[in-house]
Protein backbone atom coordinates (compact mmCIF):
# COMPACT_ATOMS: atom_id res chain seq x y z
CA UNK A 1 0.00 0.00 0.00
CA UNK A 2 2.92 2.35 1.00
CA UNK A 3 4.28 1.85 -2.09
CA UNK A 4 1.58 2.13 -4.44
CA UNK A 5 0.70 5.50 -2.87
CA UNK A 6 4.60 6.80 -3.31
CA UNK A 7 4.21 5.63 -6.57
CA UNK A 8 1.19 7.51 -7.49
CA UNK A 9 2.83 10.98 -5.64
CA UNK A 10 5.81 10.36 -7.79
CA UNK A 11 6.55 12.06 -11.49
CA UNK A 12 6.57 8.07 -12.45
CA UNK A 13 2.95 7.36 -11.51
CA UNK A 14 2.27 6.88 -15.37
CA UNK A 15 4.41 4.08 -14.32
CA UNK A 16 2.30 2.77 -11.42
CA UNK A 17 1.53 -0.66 -13.54
CA UNK A 18 5.24 -1.69 -14.06
CA UNK A 19 6.40 -1.69 -10.60
CA UNK A 20 9.60 -3.78 -10.35
CA UNK A 21 11.70 -4.86 -6.19
CA UNK A 22 15.28 -4.09 -6.52
CA UNK A 23 17.21 -5.68 -3.61
CA UNK A 24 19.56 -2.93 -1.98
CA UNK A 25 21.82 -2.98 0.79
CA UNK A 26 24.40 -0.89 2.89
CA UNK A 27 27.33 -1.41 0.42
CA UNK A 28 29.32 1.86 -0.79
CA UNK A 29 29.51 3.80 -3.43
CA UNK A 30 27.14 0.87 -5.14
CA UNK A 31 23.80 1.48 -2.64
CA UNK A 32 23.68 3.18 0.66
CA UNK A 33 21.06 5.42 2.59
CA UNK A 34 22.32 8.91 2.14
CA UNK A 35 21.89 11.47 4.59
CA UNK A 36 18.41 12.87 3.38
CA UNK A 37 17.00 9.45 3.71
CA UNK A 38 17.09 8.48 0.08
CA UNK A 39 18.50 5.05 -1.15
CA UNK A 40 21.53 6.45 -3.30
CA UNK A 41 24.46 4.09 -5.25
CA UNK A 42 25.69 3.13 -8.36
CA UNK A 43 24.20 0.32 -8.65
CA UNK A 44 20.53 2.31 -7.34
CA UNK A 45 21.21 4.69 -10.16
CA UNK A 46 21.75 2.95 -12.61
CA UNK A 47 18.80 0.64 -12.07
CA UNK A 48 16.52 3.51 -11.51
CA UNK A 49 17.61 4.85 -14.93
CA UNK A 50 17.35 1.74 -16.84
CA UNK A 51 13.91 0.90 -15.27
CA UNK A 52 12.59 5.03 -16.09
CA UNK A 53 13.67 4.54 -19.48
CA UNK A 54 11.02 1.35 -19.66
CA UNK A 55 8.57 3.68 -18.55
CA UNK A 56 9.04 1.54 -15.08
CA UNK A 57 8.75 2.74 -11.07
CA UNK A 58 11.58 0.73 -8.86
CA UNK A 59 10.75 -0.38 -4.96
CA UNK A 60 13.98 -0.60 -3.50
CA UNK A 61 13.52 -3.42 -0.40
CA UNK A 62 16.49 -3.82 1.74
CA UNK A 63 17.91 -7.11 2.36
CA UNK A 64 21.21 -9.09 3.04
CA UNK A 65 22.96 -10.50 -0.36
CA UNK A 66 21.76 -14.23 0.62
CA UNK A 67 18.63 -13.04 1.03
CA UNK A 68 18.53 -11.34 -2.25
CA UNK A 69 19.59 -14.91 -4.00
CA UNK A 70 17.07 -16.71 -2.26
CA UNK A 71 14.06 -14.07 -2.82
CA UNK A 72 15.26 -13.72 -6.92
CA UNK A 73 14.99 -17.43 -7.11
CA UNK A 74 11.62 -17.87 -5.64
CA UNK A 75 9.98 -14.69 -7.79
CA UNK A 76 9.72 -12.36 -4.74
CA UNK A 77 12.96 -9.91 -5.69
CA UNK A 78 12.80 -8.41 -9.20
CA UNK A 79 15.80 -7.16 -9.77
CA UNK A 80 19.31 -7.74 -7.55
CA UNK A 81 21.90 -5.70 -9.20
CA UNK A 82 25.67 -6.28 -8.80
CA UNK A 83 25.81 -10.18 -9.40
CA UNK A 84 28.61 -12.22 -11.03
CA UNK A 85 27.10 -14.82 -13.27
CA UNK A 86 27.27 -18.33 -12.72
CA UNK A 87 25.55 -21.18 -14.39
CA UNK A 88 23.61 -21.75 -11.09
CA UNK A 89 22.28 -18.75 -10.94
CA UNK A 90 21.45 -18.54 -14.71
CA UNK A 91 18.76 -21.47 -13.77
CA UNK A 92 16.81 -18.83 -12.23
CA UNK A 93 17.95 -15.23 -13.52
CA UNK A 94 18.64 -13.14 -16.69
CA UNK A 95 22.53 -11.89 -16.45
CA UNK A 96 22.37 -8.26 -18.45
CA UNK A 97 25.81 -7.07 -20.22
CA UNK A 98 28.34 -6.01 -17.47
CA UNK A 99 27.65 -3.18 -15.68
CA UNK A 100 30.89 -2.96 -13.32
CA UNK A 101 34.23 -4.29 -12.52
CA UNK A 102 36.00 -4.26 -9.04
CA UNK A 103 37.93 -7.16 -8.21
CA UNK A 104 37.16 -9.03 -4.94
CA UNK A 105 40.47 -9.10 -3.21
CA UNK A 106 41.96 -10.27 0.11
CA UNK A 107 42.53 -8.05 2.44
CA UNK A 108 44.35 -8.82 6.03
CA UNK A 109 45.39 -7.59 9.20
CA UNK A 110 48.95 -6.14 9.26
CA UNK A 111 49.36 -8.56 12.06
CA UNK A 112 48.42 -11.14 10.20
CA UNK A 113 50.32 -10.04 6.94
CA UNK A 114 53.14 -10.79 9.35
CA UNK A 115 52.42 -14.36 9.82
CA UNK A 116 50.99 -15.74 6.62
CA UNK A 117 52.86 -15.56 3.54
CA UNK A 118 49.40 -16.25 1.29
CA UNK A 119 49.79 -15.99 -2.38
CA UNK A 120 46.48 -17.79 -3.32
CA UNK A 121 43.43 -18.91 -1.42
CA UNK A 122 44.57 -22.78 -1.11
CA UNK A 123 47.74 -21.19 0.50
CA UNK A 124 45.72 -20.99 3.80
CA UNK A 125 45.03 -24.75 4.02
CA UNK A 126 46.40 -26.23 6.53
CA UNK A 127 47.47 -23.75 8.60
CA UNK A 128 45.31 -21.76 11.36
CA UNK A 129 44.47 -18.89 9.08
CA UNK A 130 41.02 -17.40 10.12
CA UNK A 131 38.96 -16.18 6.52
CA UNK A 132 35.66 -14.53 6.53
CA UNK A 133 33.49 -14.52 3.60
CA UNK A 134 29.85 -13.29 2.85
CA UNK A 135 27.03 -16.34 3.11
CA UNK A 136 25.83 -16.79 -0.60
CA UNK A 137 28.70 -14.67 -2.00
CA UNK A 138 30.33 -16.41 -5.06
CA UNK A 139 33.76 -15.04 -5.45
CA UNK A 140 35.12 -16.47 -8.33
CA UNK A 141 36.43 -20.19 -9.23
CA UNK A 142 39.08 -20.85 -7.45
CA UNK A 143 36.58 -19.79 -4.23
CA UNK A 144 33.84 -22.00 -5.58
CA UNK A 145 36.20 -25.34 -6.02
CA UNK A 146 37.86 -24.30 -2.43
CA UNK A 147 34.75 -24.03 -1.03
CA UNK A 148 33.77 -27.82 -0.55
CA UNK A 149 36.73 -28.95 0.72
CA UNK A 150 37.13 -29.81 3.76
CA UNK A 151 40.86 -28.40 4.44
CA UNK A 152 40.12 -25.25 3.07
CA UNK A 153 35.97 -24.88 4.83
CA UNK A 154 37.37 -25.27 8.08
CA UNK A 155 39.36 -21.91 7.70
CA UNK A 156 36.11 -19.68 6.91
CA UNK A 157 34.04 -18.31 8.89
CA UNK A 158 30.78 -16.72 7.15
CA UNK A 159 29.03 -13.54 7.75
CA UNK A 160 26.27 -11.55 6.75
CA UNK A 161 27.56 -7.94 8.00
CA UNK A 162 30.46 -7.18 6.20
CA UNK A 163 31.51 -4.10 8.44
CA UNK A 164 30.86 -6.21 11.41
CA UNK A 165 33.64 -8.81 9.87
CA UNK A 166 36.26 -5.35 9.42
CA UNK A 167 35.62 -5.56 13.56
CA UNK A 168 36.57 -8.92 13.95
CA UNK A 169 39.63 -8.47 11.92
CA UNK A 170 40.77 -5.35 14.25
CA UNK A 171 39.63 -7.41 17.41
CA UNK A 172 41.78 -10.33 16.02
CA UNK A 173 38.66 -12.74 15.74
CA UNK A 174 39.52 -13.13 11.84
CA UNK A 175 42.58 -12.95 9.82
CA UNK A 176 41.47 -11.96 6.24
CA UNK A 177 38.52 -11.46 4.51
CA UNK A 178 37.52 -11.44 0.84
CA UNK A 179 35.93 -8.15 -0.39
CA UNK A 180 34.86 -6.03 -3.27
CA UNK A 181 38.24 -3.87 -3.86
CA UNK A 182 36.57 -0.26 -3.42
CA UNK A 183 33.91 -1.12 -1.19
CA UNK A 184 36.72 -2.23 1.21
CA UNK A 185 38.54 0.13 0.89
CA UNK A 186 36.10 3.05 1.38
CA UNK A 187 34.87 1.00 4.67
CA UNK A 188 37.79 0.87 6.36
CA UNK A 189 38.17 4.75 5.60
CA UNK A 190 35.13 5.54 7.18
CA UNK A 191 35.63 2.97 10.01
CA UNK A 192 39.24 4.66 11.00
CA UNK A 193 41.18 1.13 9.82
CA UNK A 194 42.88 1.80 6.81
CA UNK A 195 45.96 1.44 8.37
CA UNK A 196 45.28 -1.33 10.39
CA UNK A 197 43.44 -3.68 7.63
CA UNK A 198 45.12 -3.55 4.25
CA UNK A 199 44.47 -5.16 0.91
CA UNK A 200 46.78 -7.82 -0.73
CA UNK A 201 48.01 -9.04 -4.11
CA UNK A 202 45.66 -11.72 -3.99
CA UNK A 203 43.11 -11.24 -6.30
CA UNK A 204 40.15 -13.48 -5.52
CA UNK A 205 38.41 -13.03 -8.96
CA UNK A 206 38.01 -10.24 -11.21
CA UNK A 207 34.99 -10.97 -13.26
CA UNK A 208 32.68 -8.29 -13.99
CA UNK A 209 29.12 -7.85 -12.04
CA UNK A 210 25.62 -7.95 -13.89
CA UNK A 211 22.17 -6.99 -12.87
CA UNK A 212 20.29 -10.25 -12.48
CA UNK A 213 16.71 -10.75 -13.17
CA UNK A 214 14.36 -13.52 -12.13
CA UNK A 215 13.04 -15.39 -14.37
CA UNK A 216 10.03 -16.33 -12.64
CA UNK A 217 8.91 -12.42 -12.02
CA UNK A 218 10.38 -11.15 -15.38
CA UNK A 219 9.92 -12.21 -18.84
CA UNK A 220 12.07 -12.57 -21.52
CA UNK A 221 10.54 -9.55 -23.46
CA UNK A 222 11.18 -7.15 -20.77
CA UNK A 223 14.74 -8.48 -20.13
CA UNK A 224 15.53 -7.74 -23.84
CA UNK A 225 14.09 -4.33 -23.65
CA UNK A 226 16.39 -3.97 -20.41
CA UNK A 227 19.33 -5.45 -22.01
CA UNK A 228 18.84 -2.65 -24.74
CA UNK A 229 18.13 0.14 -22.34
CA UNK A 230 21.54 -0.48 -20.70
CA UNK A 231 23.21 -0.79 -24.15
CA UNK A 232 21.85 2.30 -25.14
CA UNK A 233 23.15 3.99 -22.05
CA UNK A 234 26.64 2.46 -22.73
CA UNK A 235 26.35 4.43 -26.28
CA UNK A 236 25.48 7.53 -25.14
CA UNK A 237 27.73 8.32 -22.05
CA UNK A 238 25.08 8.03 -19.64
CA UNK A 239 26.64 4.80 -17.85
CA UNK A 240 29.77 6.18 -17.80
CA UNK A 241 28.27 9.38 -16.04
CA UNK A 242 26.46 7.38 -13.15
CA UNK A 243 29.72 5.50 -12.97
CA UNK A 244 31.98 8.45 -12.43
CA UNK A 245 29.58 10.61 -10.31
CA UNK A 246 29.52 7.99 -7.58
CA UNK A 247 33.06 5.65 -7.78
CA UNK A 248 36.37 7.12 -6.64
CA UNK A 249 38.67 6.92 -9.16
CA UNK A 250 38.63 7.94 -13.38
CA UNK A 251 36.31 5.69 -14.47
CA UNK A 252 36.79 3.31 -17.93
CA UNK A 253 35.41 4.72 -21.64
CA UNK A 254 33.26 2.19 -21.87
CA UNK A 255 31.53 3.12 -17.87
CA UNK A 256 32.51 -0.37 -16.26
CA UNK A 257 34.67 0.30 -13.10
CA UNK A 258 38.09 2.12 -12.91
CA UNK A 259 40.89 2.96 -14.93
Amino acid sequence: MIAIAWAAASPYAAAAECIKSVRWWHDPPYSYQAPDGSIAGLSVELTRALLERLGCTPMFVEMPWARGLIELEAGRLDILPGALMTDERAAFAYFSRPTNLSPNVLFMSKRARERFAVQRLADIVGTDFRLGAQIKVNYGPEYAELLPTPGFGARLTFLTDRRGAWRMLEANRLDGLIADQISGLLELKDLGLSETIVPTEVIVSDRPAHIALSKRSVDPVFFERFNKALEAMARDGSLRTIAQRNLPCKVRPTGIGCR
